[in-house]
C-alpha cells in the first residue's frame, strides 16, 4: 500500500511501529510558539496565534499548542528518539519550526541521537508587513540524519532555500498549511520507492508530495477532523498518480 494514515496518538502510534521501516521523517510539529511572552504562548489557541482577525477562513484548532518551552523540548525528544529508531540507517529528518524554537528544535533532534546537518530556509512571499520591523517571512526547517548519508543511494542536488506562499483561498485547508510545491522538493530526500513518515500530517501535504514524487507514506494526525481531510487526499492524490501511469503521464 503506497500510503498509511493513523488517527490518534503519535507517540502512541509509532511505538507499535517496527524498526528500520522508513527512509526519511519529514514532518511539521506544532510549533508552541506564536507570542512575545511565555503567557501568550501557552493560553492561546492556535487559531489565536498564527490567524489574523481578519482571515477570510475559519479553520478548526487543533490539539498540542500549548506546551512551554521546556515541555515541548521534552516532547520533542521523545517522539524523535522514538522516529530515529523507525529510520533506517542513513535515513534523515526533516522538522520545520520557526525562529523562536529553532534552538531547542535542533536540540531536541541532537538529543534525540540524530546527527544535525544543518537549517533550510522557507521563504514566504505573501507574509504581513511590520511597520518599524523586519517582516517575519521565513520559517525553517532543520534538518539531520541517522549515521553518515549513502549519497550514492540517492544521488540527488537539493537547494537550501524555498520560496513558496501557503495556500489561501478553498486550497488552505489547515491553519499551517504547507505549500505542496515545497514539500515536493522536501521529500526527494528520500530515495526512489522509499518510505517517508510524518508524524503530524495535518491536512496531509507531505504524503501528497511523497506520493506525487514516487514515495511510499506513513502519517499520523492526532485531530479526527484534519485526520479525515489528510486520508480523503491521499486517496485523491493515488487515484490520479495511478490513473497518469496508466495513460503514460507524469505528475
Amino acid at each position: 500500500m503506497p500510503f498509511s494514515l493513523h488517527q490518534g496518538d503519535a507517540l502512541t502510534v509509532l511505538a507499535a511501529l517496527p524498526d528500520d521501516c522508513v527512509d526519511s521523517v519529514i514532518t511539521d510539529p506544532p510549533y508552541n510558539s506564536g507570542g512575545r511572552t511565555a503567557k501568550e504562548r501557552t493560553s492561546r489557541s492556535a487559531r489565536q496565534k498564527y490567524t489574523s482577525a481578519d482571515a477570510g477562513h475559519d479553520l478548526p484548532d487543533f490539539t498540542g499548542e500549548n506546551m512551554d518551552q521546556r515541555s515541548y523540548g521534552f516532547w520533542l525528544t521523545q517522539i524523535m528518539t522514538e522516529a530515529h529508531r523507525l529510520t533506517k540507517v542513513g535515513g534523515t529528518a526533516l522538522v520545520f519550526t520557526d525562529w523562536r524554537q529553532l534552538p531547542v528544535t535542533t536540540d531536541a533532534i541532537q538529543a534525540a541521537g540524530w546527527l544535525w546537518r544543518g537549517v533550510l530556509a522557507w521563504h514566504k512571499p505573501q507574509a504581513r508587513p511590520q511597520r518599524g520591523r523586519f517582516t517575519q517571512n521565513c520559517e525553517f526547517v532543520v534538518w539531520a540524519s541517522n549515521g553518515p548519508i549513502g549519497a550514492a543511494r540517492n544521488p540527488v542536488y537539493l537547494p537550501g532555500l524555498y520560496s513558496a506562499s501557503q495556500p489561501s483561498g478553498k486550497a488552505r485547508q489547515h491553519i499551517t498549511q504547507k505549500p505542496v510545491s515545497v514539500m515536493r522538493e522536501l521529500v526527494k530526500i528520500a530515495p526512489p520507492g522509499g518510505t517517508v513518515l510524518d508524524f503530524c500530517a495535518g491536512s496531509g501535504s507531505t504524503g501528497v508530495a511523497a506520493l506525487l514524487e514516487g514515495r511510499d507514506f506513513i502519517g499520523v494526525e492526532k485531530t479526527e477532523h484534519y485526520a479525515q481531510i489528510a486520508s480523503d487526499r491521499l486517496t485523491e492524490t493515488l487515484q490520479k498518480t495511478r490513473a497518469q501511469a496508466d495513460f503514460g503521464l507524469t505528475a
